[in-house]
């Protein structure tokens, strides 16, 4: 299927490994011009290197070290894209885990963070690229968020709280701009193997006092999958998404759990 995504310009964020990494490169395989940035200059040059290695013919992968958690990062972010590639067609966000905890213990620094971290960053770089998007009068916006926008998670209080926002935000947005050519959609991913997904899984595991191993296999279980996700499944919703043979789902929030989330919707 061709999705006309050969010359778009897409801005990923925290792209430098996990959901990011596997999402760039899905759309540099579909001959887009990404850009990728992360707080560590290092891994963002070694995960570009990647993906021009993995996809030689790709007209272009450009780096900006950045800390999404930062608004003066995020400007420079949008900036540099603007001035080396002149446009800016498709946005992923995206952003690490905010604080775990119990409630008594999450003080209002370690909110902030998580505010921060996951809901400012949306709304700053959906706002940073907007704009550019409206001129031409086309634009996909995309956010990865969590399974907890619709299952919340007992020990993941901050990103049950906050990521439900970025989900308020994706459809109000896909109201107001539906009619220029923009689509506003989210994904949900569920317990996907990554460096975030592994330390989870350490953590409950060690809480309950068993090996990873056991606690992994006990949650596979719960899936109707029966396994734990690959980064490569979710990056593959949302080049779909980015494309132009999405242009018809618009304010969706899509979940890739292997079928983890009991809900209806």
């Amino acid at each position: 299927m061709e999705l006309g995504l050969r010359g778009r310009v897409a801005v990923v964020c925290a792209a430098s490994q996990g959901l990011g990494k596997a999402t760039a490169l899905g759309l540099a395989k579909e001959g887009a011009l990404v850009v990728i940035c992360g707080r560590e200059k290092k891994r963002l040059l070694d995960t570009a290197s990647e993906i021009r290695s993995a996809t030689p013919t790709s007209p272009s992968v450009l780096t900006v070290t950045a800390d999404l958690s930062r608004a003066p990062d995020i400007r420079r972010l949008f900036a540099t894209t603007l001035k080396r590639l002149k446009r800016i067609d498709i946005l992923v966000t995206n952003a690490g885990g905010p604080p775990g905890g119990t409630f008594i213990e999450l003080d209002d620094k370690r909110w902030q963070t998580g505010i921060n971290l996951n809901l400012m960053s949306t709304i700053r770089c959906i706002r940073e690229a907007l704009p550019h998007m409206q001129k031409r009068q086309w634009g996909r916006i995309i956010n990865i968020t969590s399974l907890t926008v619709k299952q919340p998670a007992n020990d993941l209080i901050i990103s049950s709280t906050v990521r439900p926002g970025i989900i308020g935000l994706s459809k109000i947005l896909s109201n107001l701009y539906g009619r220029d050519g923009i689509t506003v959609n989210s994904v949900a991913p569920g317990y996907i193997m990554t460096a975030r997904q592994e330390q989870l899984s350490t953590a409950r595991a060690t809480k309950r006092g068993i090996q990873v191993q056991e606690y992994m296999k006990e949650v596979s279980k719960e899936i109707p999958a029966g396994r734990y996700g690959e980064p490569e499944e979710l990056a593959n919703a949302i080049v779909f998404l980015a494309s132009e043979k999405a242009s018809y789902i618009n304010g969706a929030t899509i979940s890739v759990d292997g079928g983890l989330v009991k809900g209806i919707f």
